[in-house]
């Protein structure tokens, strides 16, 4: 199984203690990896079809200054697609002059919707297959960029339908806000004022989140599985959508 993982904050936060417990599980996803940050409006994309735990990348990436309001990140393990730097989630596109970022989770069974020409795969998985088609039904749904809780409305009834042929997880932003939906298994957790510590629960590393945050930052973290031990984390119900914006669940 692919693990994802998504942030969103308030403010742009440094996500390396979050990404370094995801890195960890390349030991058994060693079929490429990827991480996406937005910030303000452009993004930065890397991807690579080495694990995470050998990728020249992700060394780089671990030192680099990762501060974002939204970030997406997936470590593959291959089952529809060959090992190719073009099947590397997250995929990217444009739409209504802003990146999208997409990541998925699972396997989807005789899976092949009508494609337009606006949005079509570069590689061979099922996952980009999905994303070009939910990028297309938005495009077809909206003339320009709604609101998010009209994106969230439209959403909640597109996913479905891919979800229909297998285990659909999925993390999806536009640097406005992070869209997360399950099927059989996603996680979050909301850290908030006060902050407290927490242990990385595939690593023996800690991080006290009170030494590195105001009372006003709020930060929202979905993962496949649970990254720390000590924390609470949230399960997904089956065919879920949480919507995140500011750090925390988008009620609009």
């Amino acid at each position: 199984m692919c693990q994802l993982l998504g942030m969103n904050a308030n403010t742009p936060t440094d996500v390396m203690f979050s990404f370094t417990g995801l890195a960890t599980r390349a030991s058994e996803h060693k079929d490429g990896f990827g991480i996406a940050f937005f910030e303000d409006r452009g993004l930065r994309h890397f991807i690579d079809r080495d694990g995470a735990q050998c990728s020249p990348v992700a060394e780089m990436i671990k030192r680099y200054p990762i501060k974002s309001e939204v970030v997406i990140a997936h470590i593959r393990k291959a089952t529809v697609g060959a090992v190719a730097l073009q099947n590397c989630h997250p995929f990217v596109r444009e739409l209504w002059g802003r990146h999208w970022v997409f990541a998925h989770n699972g396997d989807l069974k005789d899976y092949a919707p009508r494609l337009h020409g606006a949005f079509r795969p570069v590689g061979d998985t099922d996952s980009e297959r999905a994303f070009c088609w939910l990028m297309q039904e938005l495009a077809k749904a909206h003339a320009s960029v709604p609101g998010i809780a009209e994106l969230s409305c439209t959403l909640r009834e597109l996913l479905p339908l891919p979800a229909a042929h297998g285990t659909f997880n999925m993390l999806l932003s536009n640097g406005q806000a992070l869209w997360a939906y399950g099927t059989t298994k996603l996680y979050a957790v909301e850290r908030r004022h006060p902050f407290t510590a927490a242990r990385l629960a595939d690593e023996d590393l800690s991080i006290d989140f009170a030494a590195h945050t105001t009372p006003q930052d709020r930060v929202a973290v979905i993962a496949t599985e649970p990254l720390t031990a000590d924390e609470t984390w949230q399960a997904f119900a089956a065919g879920e959508l949480r919507t995140y914006q500011g750090g925390r669940l988008f009620n609009g």
